[in-house]
């Protein structure tokens, strides 16, 4: 029997991007790069679940990810959250994308560190792992302390960790760690620099500079700081 080919992972990189900035595209470049993936697809949420009201509007926030992915071809923007009227959730996100894409896809949720060790505050948060893959971004030199997580994201980890390998030859279910180069670059700062009327050139591309400055977003105080959608 001949073997099917293996599908390329798809990874799957949500956020607030309020704004986007040079941090969440140098993550999506470095993960595609290291766990071979064929595309990172952008997923703005629309309406945040765990975090206070955007400084941008959906529709704003949806325009700059197109304007950061524009020109390159290994990312793709999904616009269904920011259209839906519903909270963004990553679970139903997923089954979207399940029925979309198919059973035999690979899916690999991009995640921060922050982010995966409050995994268990999120909504339905076991079902994660019927959907996708989980890529844990590091620092370099710094692994997963699987000792401070929450015991039940541990047991799981204990069951499920493996390595780049393995994320071709099924489409969900594995955790797997990944280094990144640390770019001290956040969404929060960005919005109290432009508060403050300074510019945030060099932190995220020219496009969104020129769009935040163009709508006079993020004038006035600054948000709260950003957190991850689940």
């Amino acid at each position: 029997m001949v073997r099917s080919p293996e599908l390329a992972p798809l990874g799957i990189l949500g956020g607030t991007f309020d704004p986007i900035h040079f941090g969440h595209l140098r993550l999506a470049e470095e993960a595609r790069q290291q766990l071979r993936l064929a595309r990172v697809r952008l997923i703005p949420a629309g309406r945040p679940a765990h975090r206070g009201a955007p400084g941008a509007r959906a529709e704003q926030r949806l325009a700059m990810t197109q304007l950061a992915a524009a020109g390159n071809a290994t990312l793709e923007v999904d616009a269904a959250e920011v259209l839906s009227n519903a909270p963004s959730y990553t679970v139903p996100t997923l089954e979207r994308l399940r029925r979309e894409l198919g059973a035999q896809q690979p899916l690999v949720l991009l995640l921060g560190a922050d982010a995966f060790a409050g995994l268990p505050t999120w909504h339905r948060w076991r079902s994660l792992f019927e959907l996708a893959h989980i890529a844990v971004a590091t620092r370099p030199g710094h692994s997963l302390d699987t000792h401070a997580l929450p015991p039940e994201l541990a047991a799981v980890c204990d069951e499920r960790s493996t390595d780049a390998s393995a994320l071709a030859t099924s489409p969900a279910g594995c955790i797997l760690r990944f280094p990144i180069t640390p770019l001290d670059i956040s969404a929060t700062a960005i919005r109290s620099a432009c508060a403050r009327l300074e510019s945030p050139r060099y932190l995220l591309p020219d496009g969104v500079v020129d769009y935040i400055a163009q709508h006079r977003l993020y004038r006035e105080a600054p948000c709260e700081p950003e957190e991850e959608p689940s």
